[in-house]
């Protein structure tokens, strides 16, 4: 997806986690879905562990923050931190609004997220599935549905398919959709 067709930024990271795999999956699919940042709270990204699964070199592309636990974690002005949890009270991601500018959390292999951490997020969401997913299969998911919800992609067809309409021209910044005067 071209960059310049969502609006906004977003960063993915994790908490505690415990496989580079894990971590090197997630920067790599963050490189590919045009994240802005990507960072990690208390778990160390190490290149030669982590970098088998990051074919990309997002490092080389996305800047990589650690930080060692809460006390030292930061996000810039305005972003909001979105946690993602699979919880009774977390908004269901199909449901979820995503803020323009974000930080999307996740918690580590077999366990979650800590409490001080979720406690400091704007919003908890969950990926409505059965049993927890892998975390890299998680923060995909989350950035897909990001891309989809925020990019400016024409509407689906009614029929099963393509788009059978090229994306709309925008007008003012904004899309023109069908029944809109496009003057």
């Amino acid at each position: 997806m071209s960059e310049n067709r969502m609006r906004g930024y977003y960063g993915v990271g994790v908490e505690g986690i415990s496989k580079p795999m894990n971590v090197g999956a997630i920067m790599r699919t963050a490189h590919a879905f045009g994240a802005s940042f990507v960072f990690t709270i208390g778990a160390v990204y190490s290149k030669r562990e982590g970098g088998r699964s990051d074919t990309s070199d997002a490092p080389e592309h996305l800047p990589l923050h650690e930080y060692n636990g809460l006390d030292d974690f930061t996000l810039p002005r305005g972003c909001e931190l979105v946690g993602v949890e699979l919880t009774d009270d977390a908004v269901d991601l199909p449901s979820f609004r995503h803020p323009r500018q974000a930080a999307y959390v996740l918690g580590p292999e077999r366990g979650s997220l800590s409490p001080e951490l979720a406690d400091r997020c704007a919003h908890v969401v969950k990926i409505p599935t059965r049993f927890c997913v892998n975390v890299g299969v998680a923060a995909a998911i989350v950035m897909y549905d990001r891309t989809l919800t925020l990019g400016r992609f024409p509407v689906r067809p009614l029929s099963p398919g393509g788009p059978v309409e090229a994306l709309p021209e925008h007008v003012h910044g904004g899309p023109v959709f069908r029944g809109q005067n496009s003057s």
